[in-house]
């Protein structure tokens, strides 16, 4: 069965870069294909080839091109094979890694990786964390740390301010720690889309007036849309001085840091308190694997650590990851992030990183000589915004992503910021090569060519 398995999966993979970039995902096919899947559970067993012929040959090229070199859609998560062989291993040998206690060495791989993570994100050695499902339940756990350590039962006094870029998992967080959505304050964003920080002193001194406590702020490193980086240095600042706590989700941007050359972008991160991390786009690990770190991580401790009757006693010295979130049961992480690190190495892993920045920059300057379009936001990181211009500039933008996708070479995305509907671009797979963004270049050049030519 195991040679069968990994046969088609490599068979997959040898056709990934020549595979449709958006796969086909037509809605109306996909919801009669959906329809046609529903059934009750099987009574009998049937025959491995039987069940790995559809979901190769018919299910999975039936959904986006993710771990495909053309594909620059949302952000991107290439899926180093080297962490899905460490996904098998540790789903085979099926090793409890909720306590340290029941699995020392293991967990202690994990523990590593946390602190590898701390050493690229510059942060002290007072700094623990957490390796989670994504960068949505780290920016969570963050946030109830800082609820926990800053709010204690005063949960209705408390404020959170993030940009009105932030991601969408910032306020599910918040709501989710207690922190509903009348004391959530969205800060407006300057014309590179970060976060303003006078409009955000502003809003901290009028709750402050109004008998409110204000605790938490959020700072974007790359944000979803556009990609921008939040002034960092200046927010750690305003923090510093109204001693609030500053979480930096840095889902998407974080692992530039890692990149000695490439950190003056993110100056600032490593004064965080907090920081949300998502390998699985910047170390390009397979989906389902997020991390948080915490500078004082008692603070995390404090928020999440319980104990049982039934459970051993782990040495305060040691990573125990029952002790860091909400989690006991939980599948083995670690492996899936130290083993891929362990075999390529980081020299190799910050030069991919540096490597996607590069390209992005490439990319916009040839998307900003192409007759017709304006970059929106040039790339902070690899992540970029351009539109058709003009004033019927949204219909023809979505015109223009329609065709590129449709040519099946790479996958774009768009978005709608400030009423406009903007065009993306993310460089962030490892398959990612320069030949593929010269083909996205080609590609939007030929379609905004044919936008631009009068209709018959």
């Amino acid at each position: 069965m195991a040679d069968e398995v990994v046969a088609r999966v490599l068979g997959h993979l040898e056709g990934v870069r020549t595979a449709p970039a958006c796969g086909d995902v037509d809605p109306a096919r996909a919801a009669e294909l959906c329809r046609a899947l529903r059934e009750g559970p099987p009574e009998e067993g049937a025959p491995l080839r039987e069940l790995l012929d559809p979901l190769f040959d018919e299910w999975v090229p039936r959904s986006f091109g993710t771990a495909g070199p053309g594909y620059l859609a949302y952000i991107p998560g290439g899926g180093l094979f080297e962490s899905a062989l460490a996904a098998l291993i540790g789903d085979a040998t099926n090793r409890f890694t909720g306590t340290w206690a029941a699995a020392p060495a293991l967990v202690q791989l994990e523990g590593n990786v946390l602190e590898w993570f701390r050493e690229w994100m510059g942060m002290p050695p007072t700094t623990r964390g957490l390796l989670t499902s994504g960068g949505s339940m780290a920016n969570f756990a963050a946030v109830v740390a800082a609820r926990e350590k800053l709010l204690g039962t005063a949960l209705r006094d408390g404020t959170l301010y993030a940009s009105r870029e932030a991601h969408l998992c910032i306020g599910k967080a918040a709501r989710l720690a207690g922190i509903l959505p009348d004391r959530v304050r969205s800060v407006p964003v300057d014309g590179s889309f970060r976060m303003r920080p006078d409009a955000l002193a502003e809003a901290i001194a009028a709750d402050r007036r109004a008998g409110l406590r204000p605790f938490l702020v959020v700072s974007t490193a790359g944000s979803t849309n556009t990609g921008a980086v939040d002034p960092l240095e200046a927010v750690a600042d305003l923090c510093a001085r109204e001693g609030l706590w500053h979480h930096v989700d840095g889902a998407y941007g974080a692992f530039f840091h890692m990149v000695p050359e490439l950190r003056p972008l993110l100056a600032g991160l490593s004064r965080a308190d907090s920081v949300a991390l998502d390998p699985h786009k910047g170390l390009f690990l397979p989906y389902g694997t997020g991390a948080v770190l915490v500078r004082d991580g008692e603070a995390l401790r404090a928020a999440h650590a319980a104990t049982a009757g039934y459970l051993p006693a782990s040495p305060e010295e040691f990573h125990d990851p029952s002790q860091y979130g909400p989690e006991l049961s939980r599948p083995y992480r670690g492996l899936r992030a130290w083993l891929p690190i362990k075999l390529i190495g980081a020299a190799a892993l910050r030069a991919a990183v540096a490597e996607k920045r590069e390209l992005a920059l490439w990319a916009a300057e040839r998307v900003a000589r192409v007759p017709g379009l304006e970059l929106v936001a040039p790339p902070q990181l690899s992540l970029f915004a351009f539109r058709v211009a003009g004033p019927d500039g949204d219909a023809a933008t979505r015109r223009l992503l329609v065709g590129v996708n449709a040519r099946q070479r790479v996958m774009l995305s768009g978005c709608t910021v400030d009423g406009r509907y903007l065009a993306r671009i993310c460089v962030l797979s490892f398959r990612t090569r320069r030949a593929d963004v010269e083909a996205a270049v080609e590609d939007i050049a030929v379609e905004a060519a044919a936008l631009r030519r009068p209709a018959r």
